[in-house]
């Protein structure tokens, strides 16, 4: 005869949520140093941005390692992804 043992119940407080069992979420991207070196070149300027989705224009007002902040018009501003940038072009 096969025996069986018996198993620990686990109670509700216990019990793992399949959210919880997943690893949590990481972004990857590279940053290339060139191009954010170039842009901080251009604080302070004006400048046109073609994206992946479409042009966008602004005052450079601060760039990080992977984004870069625009002053639009009507005191609105922009966080732009370097990854989404295809062309800068200084206005």
């Amino acid at each position: 005869m096969y025996q069986t043992h018996a198993h620990p119940l686990v109670s509700p407080a216990q019990a793992v949520s399949p959210a919880q069992s997943v690893a949590p979420y990481t972004s990857v991207s590279s940053i290339d140093p060139y191009v954010v070196e170039a842009l901080r070149r251009l604080t302070g300027r004006c400048v046109c941005f073609e994206t992946t989705r479409g042009g966008i224009e602004g005052t450079i007002i601060d760039v990080k390692p992977d984004h870069v902040l625009l002053q639009l018009s009507h005191n609105r501003q922009a966080c732009v992804r370097i990854a989404e940038i295809v062309w800068t072009m200084p206005l």
